[in-house]
């Protein structure tokens, strides 16, 4: 028998203890509303960046960036809101996704737009074909909802296999993080040091649960005020353009470009156009995206301090992604949608996972994507800050995992570590070959083809889920120690909807729907 002093395993938790506020409960109104503008501030990262990327090459000036920009935080705002009600009813932001930039870019580039010479009239023309691609991938998206197909093969899901894919969800997104930061250190590496201090280390002037909730919105604060005294003092007045274009705040063109107020609307850029080769590049982004939702879902699902879940409601949440990238295309966002991993970070960050945040995250998006000059205030906030954010906030999500699987299992071990660095190898692999050379390392006569072999094997995420769920279901399959290995035996009671009773407290549908909508 063992000593009371003597060290013993920490037991398995199905719900992760320690959290403040849970999917199902809510802080007060002040706190809840400053806890929503802090998941608002880290999400406008992502949208800034990929709208950036995009229109220029497009055709588009800063009108235009403004006007796209906007539409995403309004569309954003909208998916967030369904997503949280009606879809899985966790606390994730649906935002703009790094996995339809390939095919949107494939589109921009196509050979058909090269006959407009009006940089305008080519932008509305690559817009209309990549709406028109959005809103056949959004089918696509719906049909693995809606129809439980998806809910079909994640019961096949165990914690072995689905913690490589939650690791690499955030982890696979790691050139986002100090790569963007050092482009300019002297506001990047002080962010990240604020923000690990005010986060993790105990201060005289400050209360440790204050910092520790409102974190990010202090550094922020205090770094951007920063960078202004840098810029107002001309401290970058010499340097070369790509770093002006990083530090200083006055560059990014949002706040002169964006009216005061204006609504986005369905089918503002004209009548979508639909090419077959565009919507499969853009259905196999649209995958990715599933894929990579998964992820944030099932860590969310730990953040939130809620019970595992279930694959019925999963699907579900799959389901109603696909209605937001439908609203994507119909709106012209320029790109799809996804449960953003940096705000699924924040959750454990915060350790508050009250699904009530969320939704005022998600009225401060609609909020500021109509009153476009406020907006652009904050979306002005230089990109390193946003890239320090990130080196902690992907850091957080996946390790939970791990406790439900035997880590002296050598089957466990390589599983683990050969998918997590396999996912890593390979979409480094396929990012670098296309950097260098212009195309991917799968060129054939199918340029669709090509693109769609591009998405998938870009994605550290997808790689590693599919290389860790080969395994998990062939390797040594019918050992005896299998079973217990991988953790299966903890995540049964939740394969069906109904066999754990705790699931109805936090994913039934809202206004008693579960009666017309059963889960199963």
């Amino acid at each position: 028998m063992a000593k009371i002093d003597d060290f013993a395993p920490f037991p398995v938790k199905d719900q992760l203890p320690g959290v403040e506020y849970c999917v199902s409960s809510s802080p007060n109104w002040p706190e809840g509303i400053v806890q929503g503008f802090q998941h608002y501030i880290v999400m406008l990262g992502t949208t800034v960046i990929i709208p950036s990327i995009l229109v220029p090459l497009m055709g588009g000036g800063d009108v235009q960036k403004a006007e796209v920009i906007n539409t995403v935080l309004f569309v954003s705002g909208i998916n967030t809101l369904l997503q949280s009600l009606f879809g899985s009813r966790l606390p994730v932001v649906i935002g703009a996704s790094y996995a339809y930039v390939i095919p949107a870019l494939y589109i921009t580039f196509s050979y058909r737009f090269t006959y407009y010479l009006h940089p305008h009239v080519r932008f509305e023309e690559t817009m209309r074909a990549i709406q028109g691609a959005l809103i056949v991938a959004a089918i696509f998206h719906m049909v693995m909802g809606f129809f439980g197909l998806w809910r079909i093969l994640v019961r096949f899901l165990t914690p072995l296999s689905a913690a490589p894919l939650v690791i690499l969800t955030g982890i696979g997104l790691v050139v986002l993080a100090f790569p963007q930061l050092a482009r300019c250190v002297e506001i990047g590496l002080p962010a990240l040091i604020i923000l690990i201090i005010l986060s993790q280390v105990e201060v005289n002037f400050c209360k440790r649960s204050i910092c520790e909730q409102f974190a990010v919105l202090f550094t922020v604060a205090i770094v951007w005020a920063y960078a202004e005294i840098l810029t107002a003092a001309g401290a970058y007045n010499k340097r070369p353009d790509s770093t002006q274009l990083s530090c200083r705040t006055d560059r990014s063109g949002l706040i002169s470009a964006s009216p005061w107020v204006k609504i986005p609307y369905p089918l503002q850029w004209g009548r979508p156009s639909f090419h077959a080769s565009d919507a499969f590049a853009m259905i196999a982004a649209s995958f990715v995206a599933i894929v990579e939702t998964t992820g944030s879902l099932i860590a969310a699902s730990r953040f939130g301090s809620a019970t595992h879940i279930p694959p019925s409601v999963l699907s579900r949440g799959i389901g109603w992604q696909g209605v937001g990238v439908l609203l994507n295309g119909l709106f012209g966002t320029a790109t799809g949608s996804t449960a953003l991993v940096e705000n699924t970070g924040l959750l454990g960050l915060t350790k508050v996972g009250s699904r009530r945040v969320v939704q005022i995250s998600a009225g401060f998006m609609i909020f500021f994507s109509i009153f476009g000059k406020f907006g652009a205030v904050l979306a002005s906030i230089p990109l390193p800050i946003f890239a320090a954010l990130y080196c902690v906030l992907f850091a957080y999500v996946g390790l939970g995992l791990l406790q439900f699987c035997n880590l002296n299992s050598f089957r466990t071990k390589f599983i683990l570590g050969f998918s997590i660095f396999i996912g890593l190898s390979v979409a480094q692999y396929f990012t670098e070959y296309l950097f260098i050379s212009g195309r991917g390392p799968v060129h054939t006569r199918t340029s669709a083809f090509n693109v769609i072999m591009q998405v998938i094997f870009s994605s550290a995420a997808t790689v590693g889920l599919m290389a860790a769920f080969l395994l998990d279901c062939t390797h040594s399959y019918g050992h005896p120690s299998v079973r217990r290995d991988s953790g299966r035996h903890w995540w049964e009671k939740f394969r069906v909807y109904y066999t754990d009773t705790r699931t109805e407290e936090f994913y039934a549908l809202p206004y008693n729907l579960n009666r017309f909508f059963p889960s199963f």
